[in-house]
């Protein structure tokens, strides 16, 4: 099998990498015929999102909305594919920073930071570029792919100007030996929750919608600042970031008001812009667990 995974990097996830974007697009074009109008990769999937979370537009504004998504989806897959190989002078021309001092200004305060975001834009861009930008060591919270030898790739490639990985297996650990440094730890909390009654719920994109409380839950633990993350698309290929804080207190907060503001913060960008987020993800895989339905006595 690694021999295959070799072979699979090598001869084929390289081979593109190195293509110019002028060509990958073409490629991505192309992708698009076979992923929207041929195989219908996770269409149904797609759909059914986008129905759910806008049951305001018509039948023909969600399939505008679903095609225009798989262009950018495909766009999305090369443009991954390509930080395998991008240079770090490429890359930050790709990703520009509106505004670090928003959540440089922490290290001054001697305050390490949550950085919250979701799976808008190009995530990947950002995660290879932000540790060469921000004064912070910049520290993403991931889940481990199932291959070990792409996960040990995806890690290398996404830590090459900076960033260190850190498996969520291994996240206690994490806050405890680092707890005397100054870390930005990236969260994405997007995803769905492998515990429905371990997360926050709440209406997002109008459903019930299980939230990962890990952001909060450290948050509130370290006495770290709280940054939201807004990745901007500006034309094709070309992304821009802006911080945006969310509290300097986070002790001072209820429980789960974090998170609600994350999501909040969240779902108004993907209202904003729908066809940028990560719609083949079944988001709302889970129902919420019939005890947290009932009232607290």
């Amino acid at each position: 099998m690694r021999l295959l995974n070799h072979l699979l990097y090598y001869g084929f996830i390289i081979p593109i990498s190195l293509l110019p974007f002028r060509l990958l697009y073409i490629v991505s074009d192309g992708l698009f015929v076979l992923f929207y109008r041929i195989i219908g990769y996770r269409k149904a999937v797609v759909v059914t999102n986008l129905r759910n979370s806008f049951p305001e537009k018509s039948e023909q504004e969600i399939e505008n909305l679903t095609e225009q998504f798989y262009r950018h989806f495909c766009d999305l897959v090369l443009e991954s594919l390509k930080v395998f190989t991008i240079s770090e002078k490429e890359a930050k021309e790709r990703m520009t920073f509106k505004n670090p001092e928003v959540i440089n200004r922490y290290v001054d305060e001697n305050k390490s930071v949550m950085l919250a975001g979701g799976h808008l834009n190009n995530w990947e861009l950002f995660a290879v570029v932000v540790a060469s930008v921000i004064k912070h060591k910049a520290v993403a919270i991931y889940k481990p792919l199932s291959s070990a030898y792409f996960d040990e790739r995806m890690k290398a490639t996404r830590g090459k100007f900076g960033l260190q990985m850190i498996s969520i297996k291994k996240v206690n650990e994490y806050f405890q030996a680092e707890a005397s440094n100054l870390t930005a730890t990236i969260f994405g909390v997007d995803q769905s929750p492998s515990n429905p009654s371990k997360c926050y719920w709440t209406t997002f994109l109008h459903q019930d919608t299980g939230v990962l409380f890990g952001c909060e839950k450290y948050a509130k633990e370290y006495n770290h600042a709280v940054v939201y993350g807004r990745i901007n698309k500006e034309k094709r290929g070309y992304y821009n970031f802006e911080f945006l804080d969310v509290t300097s207190e986070p002790r001072q907060t209820a429980s789960g008001e974090i998170m609600e503001t994350i999501t909040r913060l969240l779902e108004k960008d993907i209202i904003k812009s729908p066809q940028f987020w990560l719609w083949t993800h079944k988001r709302w895989k889970h129902k919420r667990p019939v005890e947290l339905l009932q009232p607290a006595v």
